[in-house]
């Protein structure tokens, strides 16, 4: 059955309600126009919006289908108060074509009720929302759909009604939901909000005099945002390590540049340069307004002295880190990496990926001579001659040309990891016997020879390095 899911101000001072079966509404209405809801779109839209809104507060949760809740703490002053505030934001949404309803309040459950079910841009002073609640409806409260029609039917239809009765009572026969949306917005009760992008303490924010969008001017701002946030950072001991340039335009999109460090830091410098290949990627449209920087994962980073040891590991690092900041940006951290020793006989799994400057393990490499290429996976070897069955090959061909083994070491015999998987499940192959050989031109190869011979299926010849 179809149902009506949001009506405009018409459809409403016709009659029409939300939940009202569109039969009846088109019956009711007969010219009344219609349209499939799609709630992905919205959600969409309201998380653009919600981006939108970074630029009065960075702190910013959705409140779906159809709201949003700002922490607006110790800002509305720079509005000239939250009547300023409120009118500006009213009018920049209302210029875009959205229609909005704004209240602000000291709880989000007091500010939800009186944008949807008060005077449009009212302020609650702090203290006063049981008062200004008192005579609101029952759905005020954010209550569930069994909630909200019951409570009526019993004659209470205000929430200043339901506040006087006994809290035992209405916890007896409702359930805990009554009485802690009751709390929540008369502030007796806290209310966790998930913000879209979480409060981070270091942020920088310049807004612009006048929309900017050349290049030049671009670079410039994001160099100033980031003297005014690695002097924040500076301030308090902190380094970060994640930091996100944005640039909201006048059209109301937020382009967003991401830069890592290798190591926790705070030089502006260093950070505009990270972010400096990155600017033609953005699009100032119609001219950017507002340039927004955050660092996230923040740490201690007190002030350093110059390492007086060259060859310490603390002065190599920060000669390599600027080096592997610029790689690691321009390539993906994905790109940049170094190998770390892994305790495991399998020669695939002997290493693993490690950030480039992660302190490395107290494992040690194997001492057994390994390839300097080790292949992603071994490569079948064909035509192999050997004098005996353990012998190491005389003759073998490997991507159709064949060599003529001179020298030869082996075997040295590896079994799988037994007590990992059963040999099927973890992708081994039986027990390996390898053998280092020169062909006559001078090349080495790492060679393996998988399974016994004699056994129920015949051995297979795999190459799996390069000297």
């Amino acid at each position: 059955m179809r149902r009506l899911a949001a009506l405009d101000e018409a459809a409403a001072a016709a009659g029409l309600f939300i939940g009202k079966t569109a039969a009846d509404a088109c019956a009711l209405v007969p010219e009344l126009v219609v349209a499939d809801a799609d709630p992905p779109a919205d959600l969409a839209d309201l998380e653009v919006l919600a981006d939108w809104c970074a630029r009065v507060s960075p702190t910013v949760a959705l409140d779906p289908p159809d709201g949003l809740f700002l922490d607006m703490s110790g800002a509305a002053h720079l509005w000239g108060g939250e009547r300023g505030l409120m009118d500006d934001l009213g009018g920049r949404l209302a210029s875009r074509g959205v229609a909005v309803r704004l209240a602000m309040a000291s709880t989000p459950g007091a500010a939800w009720a009186f944008a949807r079910f008060g005077p449009d841009r009212v302020s609650i002073p702090e203290g006063d929302e049981a008062r200004a609640l008192a005579p609101l409806p029952i759905a005020a409260l954010r209550l569930s759909e069994a909630a909200a029609a019951q409570l009526p039917r019993l004659g209470l239809e205000t929430v200043g009604a339901l506040a006087d009765l006994p809290r035992g009572a209405l916890t007896r026969r409702f359930g805990g939901e009554v009485v802690q949306r009751l709390d929540q917005a008369l502030g007796r009760a806290r209310e966790a909000l998930v913000f879209r992008r979480p409060p981070e303490p270091w942020f920088a924010r310049l807004a612009l005099a006048e929309p900017i969008s050349a290049p030049d001017d671009l670079a410039r701002v994001a160099t100033d945002v980031a003297v005014l946030l690695c002097a924040q950072l500076e301030a308090r001991g902190q380094g970060a390590r994640q930091f996100e340039l944005a640039f909201h335009g006048v059209d109301g999109q937020a382009r967003r540049l991401q830069a890592r460090l290798s190591l926790a830091g705070r030089d502006p410098v260093r950070l505009t340069r990270l972010f400096a290949p990155k600017l033609e990627t953005v699009d100032p449209g119609f001219g950017i307004e507002v340039v927004t920087l955050t660092a996230g994962e923040a740490e201690l980073l007190g002030a350093r002295q110059a390492n007086l040891d060259p060859e310490s590991r603390s002065a190599v690092e920060e000669e390599l880190a600027p080096l592997i900041d610029r790689l690691a940006n321009r390539l993906g951290e994905a790109a940049v990496w170094r190998a770390e020793p892994h305790p495991s006989h399998i020669p695939e799994r002997a290493s693993v990926r490690r950030a480039a400057l992660a302190l490395p393990t107290a494992t040690d490499w194997p001492q057994r001579p390994r390839p300097l290429r080790l292949l992603g996976r071994p490569e079948p070897v064909d035509d192999v001659i050997a004098l005996a069955p353990d012998d190491p090959p005389r003759l073998f061909r490997w991507r159709g040309a064949l060599h003529r083994v001179r020298r030869a070491e082996g075997p040295e015999r590896i079994a799988p990891e037994w007590w990992l998987a059963p040999f099927e499940t973890a992708g081994l192959l039986p027990a390996r016997d390898y053998y280092r050989v020169e062909d006559e031109a001078g090349a080495r190869f790492w060679l393996f020879r998988a399974g016994p011979y004699g056994g129920e299926t015949p051995p297979r010849w795999w190459l799996h390095g390069l000297f």
